[in-house]
């Protein structure tokens, strides 16, 4: 998954956290979704903007951040 065209950092957006396209849903707002039991469906049915690739390059994103921790 390409997540580079899907999730923007822009300094004066949600202090610079990583967005959805230049929108300002956060990438840890969908993680949060999720990790509280959220379906991807029922974030797609609350946030009609978002679609299942949005979701998808959030957690790319965060998979990729996690393997460049260490």
């Amino acid at each position: 998954m390409n997540y580079q065209d899907i999730i923007t950092i822009e300094p004066g957006k949600r202090s610079g956290k990583p967005c959805i396209r230049g929108m300002r849903i956060t990438v840890y707002d969908i993680l949060e979704y999720l990790a509280g039991g959220m379906t991807e469906a029922e974030i797609l049915e609350d946030f009609s903007e978002l679609t299942s690739e949005d979701i998808k390059a959030c957690l790319s994103f965060a998979a990729e951040r996690e393997k460049n921790y260490l």
